[in-house]
């Protein structure tokens, strides 16, 4: 059994470029357990698919409490690290962030996914009001005495902006670069497909890169230099069609 810290530093180290940590996301303790069984080395949740399992939409949608709940029983069913997709954390203000991540934390989980859209509207966070409120998710680790992975997610392609590759290509960069020195471990480019710009993220900045795969081969992306790939829903709706599709032959 790995304690906490282990599970925390293990993870961190999984983060190679050019060698990603791959996760199929998970949405409750059963679909985790099965993911580990296949061999994982963590497992990382999508909360669109958490949300969906209990009848919700994403964008915060499902209570906290049940967010919380959901972490703490995949927390319990795997002896392997756990990253939770907190969506905004739950709040505006970087002081509220802080207090429910400090909250997540308190289930185990040794990281988590904290995006800049502004949940619930369009568009998103400043680049000095995001920062703020990875700062405070870094300080609530802190004072808890727990490493934990903030892998600081950037919808700047993700958001249907209309203007050019190249604006979009720089605002991502400056968020980059600020989010890192809030205290953040990884960089999240959910919208970017084309793998010279994911090569371009890559290569100029500091942070380890996660992209969400959408048919792409794994060592394509890994040869972009990328360190996490991630699945988001994709392992959920595929699972339910089985599902439904078993049903439906009955």
């Amino acid at each position: 059994m790995m304690d906490r810290s282990e599970k925390a530093h293990t993870f961190k180290a999984l983060h190679v470029k050019g060698t990603p940590l791959v996760l199929y996301n998970a949405w409750d303790a059963g679909s985790a357990r099965a993911v580990a069984d296949a061999g994982a080395p963590a497992i990382a949740t999508g909360s669109w698919s958490v949300a969906a399992a209990q009848g919700f939409a994403d964008g915060e949608a499902l209570p906290m409490a049940d967010a919380l709940r959901a972490a703490a029983q995949i927390v319990s069913a795997v002896d392997l690290p756990v990253s939770v997709d907190f969506e905004g954390g739950y709040a505006v203000a970087a002081a509220e962030v802080g207090q429910n991540v400090a909250r997540l934390i308190e289930t185990g989980a040794i990281g988590l996914n904290f995006e800049d859209r502004i949940v619930g509207a369009k568009g998103l966070h400043s680049i000095e009001v995001q920062a703020a409120r990875i700062s405070a998710i870094r300080a609530a680790a802190e004072a808890k005495g727990a490493a934990f992975f903030i892998n600081a997610r950037t919808d700047v392609f993700f958001q249907g902006s209309k203007e050019a590759p190249e604006v979009l290509m720089a605002e991502a960069l400056a968020r980059a670069a600020a989010y890192k020195d809030a205290g953040a471990d990884g960089l999240f480019v959910p919208g970017v497909n084309d793998p010279d710009r994911i090569a371009h993220i890559c290569a100029a900045q500091d942070l380890p890169v996660n992209v969400m795969r959408v048919g792409q081969e794994i060592a394509a992306l890994a040869a972009c230099g990328v360190a996490r790939i991630s699945h988001g829903p994709a392992p959920y709706i595929k699972a339910m069609k089985a599902l439904t599709a078993a049903a439906t032959a009955l």
